[in-house]
């Protein structure tokens, strides 16, 4: 994956329109910048962060599966934080190339920690974070004081 890249243009930091699409500002990240999109939480948002993630890493030079597997991983953490979070909260979702794996956080403003759940071949959900737990290298959870969690994962380049 190479060392800490500049992920230019397409690494600059979004903000949500009223809309819940993800617009551009004239903020280009510098080398070792995270990138950071930052969404309305609607049911859109899961959606334009996965394009947007799957862009972010491409523009790093991370392809093959191992971007399918950060763009299904944040879509499903996003997806948590909509379906879970206060309704029109922000989302905040920041990546980091590294040069031994991709970094990819989800801020939100609820408290409530996700957990891995068994959900049965019927249930019509619950299976989020089972797959971030099965297709990551590691993640966590980081409370951020009494307003909010970062929900994060790494995936490295054994995805590929």
């Amino acid at each position: 994956m190479g060392d800490l890249r500049d992920i230019r243009s397409a690494a600059s930091v979004r903000r949500a329109a009223a809309s819940g699409v993800p617009t551009e500002t004239d903020a280009p990240a510098g080398p070792g910048t995270p990138t950071e999109l930052v969404l309305e939480a609607r049911p859109a948002a899961a959606r334009a962060a996965r394009h947007w993630v799957m862009r972010t890493v491409a523009d790093a030079g991370v392809h093959g599966s191992s971007n399918q597997v950060i763009e299904l991983l944040a879509g499903e953490i996003v997806a948590n934080a909509v379906v879970h979070g206060p309704v029109d909260g922000e989302i905040r979702v920041r990546v980091v190339v590294l040069e031994d794996e991709v970094r990819v956080f989800v801020s939100d403003e609820s408290t409530v920690r996700p957990s891995v759940q068994h959900a049965l071949p019927t249930d019509p959900g619950g299976r989020g974070m089972s797959l971030v737990a099965a297709l990551s290298t590691a993640w966590g959870v980081e409370q951020r004081g009494p307003g909010g969690k970062t929900v994060w994962f790494s995936v490295g380049p054994d995805a590929d």
